[in-house]
């Protein structure tokens, strides 16, 4: 294992154990918690990011689709298994014992009642079993980017429209999903989902468990693509990124391993993607809107792509700071003609960042370390 992994996966390791002890002591509030271990999952996605985008040359602007993806698909149990425990709480005082149809219709009620329906849709046919919905969190977004990019790779789409073409797919989902027919509760999407299913403790403990949960995904997602990028299959997709027709030239299937990684990288966003909603709280469309997975790519840029840690480093900070900025945090700047409202001027700043990082120091945050060990 590689020395930068050790490192990081050490301060993994304080950090985590430093956040439980400040949030068992009450030093840092519920919702603070809720956001480092959603910060977590964000930099789990950036390294998905990193690995297709920097290692392999593959600009994705659709991976946040997995990720938005696996939080619907284990929305879905945790919405179905809570309104479960509902109505089957609010049956029991009935003469007769309530029949299977019966609590299945009065789920169908309290889930698609929004949307005018009370039938249960067949994409919600697994919803019920905990392990089933886990193996789609991995089968659905990995079968998705497994045929797109089959259908990409072997027909030698690259560059800026491959970029167009992930964007496209991303768009289409989220228009789907925006639809009341979908099966998904259209625009409303999955709520409630911080409320785990047969689990009677606190908010506050929960958090920290989703906390930890986000924290080993980070480690296992980190440590496994490290070893990856670092060995023979990572100097083969470098070599794809720096000069494919020569990879091709040499015999090596490049399509085969540009398919792989976007195929793995997919899997890995839509697992940081079950593990943030649920500390979110709700999953709607929006998430999947272009624009995330835009952002996604900013927060690589700006950590420095081409390296894991970079990826971890971009996102956290940028994640952090946006939820500082528009949580109204920040104070305003009061220029005497005009007063600067951070809310509204966050994403200005933000793209500003973008661009001079692009113009100034193209290796990101994360290369600054680079010069240090220089």
């Amino acid at each position: 294992m590689r020395r930068s992994t050790v490192i990081f996966l050490a301060l993994l390791l304080i950090f985590t154990a430093v956040v439980t002890i400040m949030a068992g002591a009450g030093m840092v509030s519920t919702s603070f918690v809720k956001t480092l271990g959603m910060t977590l999952c964000l930099c789990l996605a950036a390294v998905a990011m990193d690995v297709v985008w920097g290692y392999a040359g593959i600009l994705s602007l659709g991976h946040m689709a997995f990720f938005a993806l696996g939080g619907y698909l284990i929305g879905m149990w945790l919405m179905y298994a809570r309104t479960e425990a509902i109505v089957v709480q609010a049956l029991s005082g009935a003469p007769l014992p309530a029949t299977a149809e019966e609590i299945r219709q009065g789920i169908g009620n309290q889930i698609f009642g929004v949307v005018g329906s009370s039938d249960i849709p067949w994409v919600w046919t697994f919803a019920d079993s905990l392990p089933l919905q886990l193996m789609l969190v991995v089968l659905v977004p990995g079968g998705l980017a497994g045929i797109f990019g089959w259908l990409a790779f072997r027909s030698r789409v690259t560059g800026v429209y491959l970029s167009i073409l992930t964007q496209a797919m991303t768009l289409a989902l989220a228009l789907y999903l925006f639809q009341n027919d979908s099966g998904l509760r259209g625009n409303n999407g999955l709520s409630g989902l911080q409320n785990l299913p047969g689990v009677s403790a606190p908010q506050a403990v929960t958090a920290v468990w989703l906390f930890w949960a986000s924290a080993f995904a980070l480690a296992l997602g980190y440590a496994g693509t490290a070893w990856i990028v670092g060995g023979k299959f990572g100097s083969v997709i470098r070599a794809i990124r720096d000069d494919e027709a020569r990879v091709r030239f040499l015999g090596y299937p490049v399509e085969g391993f540009k398919l792989v990684v976007f195929t793995l990288t997919a899997v890995i966003a839509a697992v940081a993607g079950a593990l943030y909603y649920p500390q979110a709280g709700i999953v709607n469309p929006a998430e999947m809107m272009p624009i995330a997975s835009i952002y996604l790519a900013v927060w690589v840029a700006i950590g420095g792509r081409g390296r894991l840690y970079g990826a971890v480093i971009g996102a956290a900070v940028v994640s952090l700071l946006s939820s500082w900025f528009t949580g109204g945090r920040a104070p305003s700047v009061d220029l005497g003609f005009y007063r600067i409202d951070w809310v509204n001027w966050w994403q200005v700043l933000l793209g500003l960042t973008f661009v001079l990082v692009t113009l100034f120091a193209p290796r990101g945050i994360g290369g600054l370390f680079d010069r240090r060990k220089t």
